[in-house]
This record gives structure tokens, C-alpha cells and sequence, in this order.
């Protein structure tokens, strides 16, 4: 190559240089100002800086489906309508996340959340009403009655701030309503850079909120023969297929995910966790539920996926019978309460006298595991879990309310 192709050559290459930064001075100031997703996704910058500073959560996003759809950190972190920004090293991104951002591309997940109790209903059990909309309180009373309209949870108040914010509103916070207009977090389950369908399916994951002697499901679970097979079994299982496209053959075991959301084998996705239910079995005395027959029949589908029609049915009727009796139990404990009320042997303020705290645990501890292990398979949480305490507090609160009797004749002479 002679010096006057080289010439040429030099010319041509700095005419395109100058021609380039020409265009992009001409660009508008917001495009300059706030690199598009392209870049982030060309340049890897978000994860230049934190690789170095939050290494792990680069690492779990590497890992996530969201990473293999080239779906980019902006594209998450961006603000929506109605929320709080901030400037972040040529950024402009939203300051708290919330299930909005999530809804960019998961509205019919979202839509389905709203229905459930995990949604607005989750957060009115601590808190009341305050904080939501009308517009939120009308679409949740649609379906679940008096689960907003309600007040503040005495219990949850008189136990302080400090318990309420690190206990109670830990796990109801699902359900919280943002700023944004949108409710709660779709992170408490799908975790917030792996965004994982598997961590989902994994009865600790429900087990963060669904334990303990109120809601004990998780222990229920591990005693259940569905989870002792998934113990054995988890190695075998395809936790990360599509729920859309689940089949026996991904999980032959189920966990609580692939009974209450999972579209098993043609049957639909669901986000909204109340959809298979037929009972209102967190209740102290249990109804049914308004979708009482297709909630039933649509969790009885999911059964017959492996069990015989007939096994499913007597399973169904054995867990009516422990709700039936369960009911009276608890009944007949809140009767007592309120006729020594009458009497006025007890005030009138909830959690100021021993015999309202035994009445309490009865049914929000005993009476709940009860029902709950019926449907669940776990026979001890059914039997010693369950109706041995509902019988022992039961004895207890007799003896209580005959001592405060004999006390209160000796006192008027009557």
C-alpha cells in the first residue's frame, strides 16, 4: 500500500470520527444523559462497579432465567409512574422497587396476586385499612369480605413497635400498598436478583411466614408423606420448569407451590394462592368459602394427578369431619368468654386477663394446626398438635371460669 492510499485511508477514517461525534452532539440531552439499555447490556456497567461492591448479587443474577432473556439491571431498576427516583453514576432509577416493576412484563402474575389473600388482606391483618386506597380497599373486600374494612390488630400493637416491624410486618408486608399505587412484593418469594421459579417451589420458601403454632404448614409438610418423598426425592425433581408446562414427570412430589399455583399438567397458573381453597380455615370457627365448590374442585385435580378419585374423596371427608368438630370445640370456648363477659366477670378490653390469652391459643394455635394438619396429611399436628391442646385448654378455661364464679358468690353473697 502506497502513501496515498494510506492518506486516503487517514482521511476517510477521520471524517467518520468527526461525522460520529457530530450525531451524537445532535442527540437530545435525556438520551445522552440516561444510557439505554443496550449500553448497559453492551458495556456490562452496572456490573463493573458491583462485582467489586455487592458481588453476590451479580453472581445471582448470572444465574437467573431474567440474565438469559438479556433482560438488563435497568430494566428492573427503572422508575415507573408514581415512583421515587434517584441520580445513580448517570442513572436514573427508582429508589425502592415494588411488584409495579415486576408488572412490566408480569401483569397477568400480578393481576392474579391482587385476588389473593397474600395481597391486601396480608397487610390489613396487622394493620387495618390505613394506607390503602378506596379504590384498593373496594377491589380487595370484592374478594375477601371484611379482610380491609377492620382495625388494627390489638395483639400485634400492644406487643410494641420493635415486634411489629421485625414480627409481625416482616411477613405481612406482602401485601403492603406502596406509593406507587401498586401492592406489596413479588421478591419475598421469587428472591430479588436470582428471580427463581425453583426457590418458589421450595417449602422453605413458604415456610419463612407459613410456621410455628399459628400457621404451622411447614412442619406439617415435613411430617406429611409429601415431604418426606421430597426429602428423598429432591434430587430427581426439575424444580426450574415452567410452571405453564409443569408435568408429573418435573415433579412426581409435590411441595406447596406445585398444590396451590402450578399449572400442573394443563391445569391453570396461579398467582392468586386462595384460588384451590374451599374453607377459611385460619377462621377461629371455619366457613366456607364463597368459591367453596370450584376452589374444592379445583385443588381435587391437582390430587388426582396421582392419586385415585376415590382416595381423594375419603381424604376430603376425613379433613371435613376434623373441621366440623374442630368448630365446635372453639365455639363452645368462645361461649364461655362471652358469657362470663355477661356476667361481668371479665372486662370488657381483649388480652388484659389470663383466661382470653388460653382462648386465644385455643383456637389461633390449636384449633388452625388442627385443621390445617386434616388437610395436609399430618396426623400428629391433627391429634397431639391439635385436639389434645383443644382439650386441655378447654379444662383450663372451665376451671378458671369456676373459680371466678365461686369468687364472684362469696362476693355478692348470691
Amino acid at each position: 500500500m502506497n502513501f496515498k492510499n494510506i492518506f486516503i485511508s487517514m482521511i476517510f477514517a477521520a471524517a467518520m470520527v468527526v461525522t460520529a461525534f457530530l450525531i451524537h452532539r445532535a442527540r437530545p440531552d435525556a438520551e445522552l444523559a440516561q444510557p439505554g439499555p443496550e449500553y448497559v447490556r453492551a458495556t456490562g456497567k452496572c456490573a463493573s462497579c458491583h462485582r467489586i461492591e455487592t458481588s453476590a448479587i451479580v453472581h445471582q443474577y448470572s444465574m437467573s432465567k431474567h440474565a438469559k432473556q438479556n433482560v438488563t439491571c435497568f430494566d428492573c431498576h427503572r422508575t415507573q409512574k408514581g415512583q421515587k427516583e434517584f441520580d445513580h453514576k448517570g442513572f436514573t432509577l427508582a429508589r425502592n422497587l415494588t411488584a409495579l416493576n415486576c408488572a412490566q412484563c408480569h401483569s397477568t402474575e400480578y393481576n392474579q396476586f391482587l385476588r389473593s389473600r397474600h395481597a391486601a388482606p396480608a397487610w390489613a391483618a396487622v394493620t387495618g385499612s390505613k394506607g390503602f386506597s378506596a379504590e384498593q380497599i373496594a377491589y380487595a373486600e370484592k374478594y375477601h369480605p371484611k379482610s380491609i374494612i377492620r382495625p388494627a390488630n390489638i395483639l400485634a400493637i400492644t406487643q410494641g413497635k420493635g415486634v411489629l416491624e421485625k414480627g409481625c410486618l416482616a411477613c405481612h408486608s406482602i401485601g403492603k400498598p406502596n406509593l406507587d399505587g401498586s401492592i406489596g412484593t413479588c421478591i419475598d418469594c421469587h428472591a430479588r436478583h436470582s428471580t427463581s421459579v425453583a426457590l418458589a417451589r421450595q417449602p422453605e420458601t413458604c415456610g419463612q411466614c407459613h410456621m410455628g403454632p399459628d400457621h404451622s404448614q411447614l412442619e406439617i409438610f415435613n411430617e406429611s408423606k409429601h415431604g418426606v418423598l421430597f426429602a428423598a426425592q429432591k434430587k430427581y425433581l426439575n424444580l426450574n420448569a415452567s410452571p405453564k408446562t409443569l408435568t408429573t414427570k418435573d415433579m412426581p412430589v409435590p411441595t406447596c407451590a406445585t398444590c396451590h399455583l402450578s399449572g400442573l399438567e394443563g391445569m391453570n397458573v396461579t398467582h392468586d394462592v386462595t384460588e384451590r381453597l374451599s374453607w377459611w380455615l385460619f377462621s377461629p370457627v371455619s366457613k366456607k368459602r364463597p368459591n367453596y365448590n370450584l376452589g374444592q374442585e379445583a385443588m381435587k385435580n391437582i390430587c388426582f394427578k396421582c392419586h385415585a378419585k376415590s382416595q381423594v374423596e375419603d381424604f376430603y371427608r376425613e379433613a371435613e369431619v376434623v373441621i366440623h368438630s374442630t368448630n365446635e370445640k372453639v365455639q363452645r370456648s368462645l361461649d364461655l368468654i362471652t358469657a362470663l363477659r355477661k356476667e361481668g366477670l371479665l372486662s370488657p378490653e381483649p388480652f388484659d386477663e389470663p383466661i382470653e390469652f388460653i382462648a386465644f391459643d385455643l383456637w389461633h394455635y390449636y384449633g388452625r394446626t388442627a385443621k390445617h394438619g386434616a388437610f395436609m396429611g399430618g396426623a400428629d399436628f391433627v391429634q397431639w398438635h391439635g385436639n389434645y391442646e383443644l382439650l386441655l385448654k378447654m379444662v383450663e378455661m372451665e376451671e378458671i371460669a369456676k373459680n371466678l364464679r365461686s369468687k364472684s358468690r362469696l362476693e355478692t353473697g348470691k
